[in-house]
């Protein structure tokens, strides 16, 4: 009876909703299930893809086009400076005499209680000639310009080497877990085939035991597995720009054979690519030019000027023919400041200082990135003699494998050694998936540590 009371009620307060009410509803659920489903979508990515969403979305490379254009700005105001300057300015002026008599002797002379003015100023000037600082100036800012492009280079190198770690990071992972699914697979039918043999009465109990603690264990694995996944996988959809749900999905590598040239080749590469080895000849030219703008200060100074005047004593402020007069005056100015003559030699001595600190920075530039090469091209044809090894390894671990299965059914091999067997193969199928990955990362590695890759 409590039950029939309940619905009429229920079907009345339903019947009470208006209609557009419940189609709201339904229309915002089905959203939040479309949404919950978009959020967690699935997208299969190539690398070329990943790295040109990766460099369009870079925060850091819109930083590094804002400096470029900052310092663009820094070079117009330096020709800007090279313009001639203005000014102009007009004025009232009304002064009061409360003494006004002047005694010379026996004569005097009277001046007004009071008078007014309006005065008119227009000036334009030129400096024709300043030691060229004007022109250093232009100068030392264009190869900064030229300098801060250089930074967006480099920005771009070491965003795309970081998108194509955080890929192989995310493609060895997936190939790891396709090996522990397989591993699975495999392991779980040898379970069934223990459990057969032990109704049979041909292995012990201890036997399939042994199966099912390899399967934990793999399993174990894939757990791990996972969580890297998912970590990688979240800071991949920061550096392209993807939403947070995004589960990215990476077809098999084919890595093309590449062959691996002489490392004087890549050290050859790197001193005349590397982004900051052209920096810093840039910087040294800026240091250059600083010490020419420094000496400078020594010239004289030539510069030229016209100005017009406009001075009225009427009280009225507009013009009035024969109440006021407009000098107009020309002129040039031939300055020299003979004191920087002894007080401007030490700032020549701390602008070399700074010059010969470029060039030191620049050789030991020069050592860091040889051994950088160095390294990395030890890495990379390590990481290919290492895949060759490996596929030899599976090899044997396989036909090991096969033998040890075959003498496990005939009851001639124990459960040990036929789980042995197992993981021999297993271990030797990741590792090889493994090298790979690393051979194609080193790769990688070996074109960021030659400034090309971005230049293939």
């Amino acid at each position: 009876m409590t039950t029939q009371n309940k619905n009429p009620n229920q079907l009345t307060l339903l019947s009470a909703v208006p209609p557009f009410c419940l189609y709201a509803v339904t229309f915002i659920i089905a959203c939040a299930l479309f949404m919950q489903t978009a959020n967690a979508q699935d997208r299969t990515i190539t690398l070329n893809e990943a790295v040109k969403l990766g460099l369009d979305y870079s925060k850091t490379l819109k930083l590094s086009q804002s400096k470029v254009e900052q310092a663009v700005s820094e070079y117009n105001q330096a020709k800007d400076r090279s313009l001639p300057t203005g000014s102009a300015s007009y004025g009232y002026n009304h002064v009061e005499f409360p003494a006004n008599k002047l005694a010379f002797g026996p004569e005097s002379f009277n001046l007004p209680n009071r008078a007014d003015a309006y005065v008119g100023i227009l000036t334009l000037n030129q400096t024709i000639f300043e030691g060229n600082k004007l022109k250093y100036a232009r100068q030392s800012t264009d190869l900064l310009t030229q300098v801060a492009r250089l930074d967006i280079d480099n920005d771009k190198d070491q965003i795309t080497y970081d998108i194509i770690s955080s890929y192989y990071s995310l493609y060895k992972v997936l190939q790891s877990k396709k090996v522990v699914a397989q591993n699975l697979t495999t392991i779980d039918a040898q379970i069934k085939q223990a459990q057969r043999f032990f109704e049979q009465g041909l292995v012990t109990k201890n036997d399939v035991l042994r199966f099912q603690l390899q399967r934990s264990n793999i399993e174990l694995n894939g757990i791990d597995l996972e969580t890297n996944r998912r970590i990688i996988n979240y800071n991949l959809n920061v550096l392209l720009g993807l939403p947070e749900g995004t589960q990215l999905n990476i077809a098999q590598i084919t890595e093309a054979d590449r062959q691996v040239a002489p490392l004087s080749n890549y050290l050859d590469t790197a001193m005349t690519t590397r982004p900051e080895l052209q920096q810093f000849d840039l910087r040294t030219k800026v240091a250059e030019t600083n010490i020419k703008s420094i000496k400078a200060n020594n010239s004289p100074k030539l510069a030229a000027s016209v100005a017009g005047y406009y001075i009225d004593a009427n009280i009225n402020p507009l013009p009035k023919s024969g109440n006021y007069i407009t000098p107009l005056t020309a002129g040039l100015t031939l300055s020299w400041n003979f004191s920087s003559l002894w007080t401007n030699k030490n700032k020549v001595v701390e602008a070399k200082i700074q010059r010969e600190q470029t060039v030191i920075n620049k050789s030991i530039t020069v050592d860091r990135i040889k051994d950088e090469v160095n390294q990395s091209y030890q890495n990379y044809t390590q990481a290919l003699n290492r895949i060759q090894l490996l596929q030899t390894s599976i090899d044997q671990a396989g036909e090991n494998n096969k033998i040890l299965e075959s003498k496990y059914k005939s009851n001639i091999a124990s459960a040990t050694d036929r789980a042995d067997a197992e993981t021999l193969l297993y271990q030797a199928q990741i590792n090889l998936e493994l090298a790979k990955a690393d051979a194609g990362l080193a790769y990688y590695t070996l074109l960021k540590s030659t400034g090309k890759i971005n230049k293939q």
